[in-house]
């Protein structure tokens, strides 16, 4: 049963991070679209990781090199979408408001997709690897 509220919570997270992210697109304030592309860095974060678990055996305590750069990757691609914004809105293509929405977004989507992995990631019966 803690594993459905767990999801509850996560899907509620990600449904709130999302509203973020649509409030600074499409506001009448700001009514501008760019930072949709966000959408694409929200999907490739957690393919490193992914793949990098499936790849390495996870017997040992020591880490490795494929491990190492999943998460580097992992690590630009998180930093990359928060660096777009903020370049958007130094270009003025975007405003310092509908920024700060996306920002907020961000982290709350960001922090849903570690949540999941925090929650999911252990082998046992509630494992993702399972889906």
């Amino acid at each position: 049963m803690a594993g459905i509220k767990a999801l509850i919570s996560l899907s509620f997270g990600g449904a709130i991070g999302l509203m973020f992210l649509m409030l600074g697109c499409a506001l009448p304030v700001y009514d501008k679209y760019w930072p949709l592309f966000l959408l694409f860095f929200y999907i490739l974060a957690p393919i490193p990781y992914c793949i990098s678990r499936r790849i390495v055996d996870d017997t040992d305590s020591a880490s490795n090199a494929c491990k190492e750069l999943a998460l580097f990757l992992t690590t630009g691609i998180v930093v990359s979408a928060f660096g777009l914004p903020i370049i958007f809105a130094r270009a003025d293509v975007i405003a310092w408001g509908a920024c700060a929405l996306v920002l907020t977004g961000n982290v709350v989507i960001f922090a849903t997709i570690l949540g999941f992995f925090l929650v999911f990631g252990t082998n046992d019966d509630f494992s993702w690897q399972q889906w």
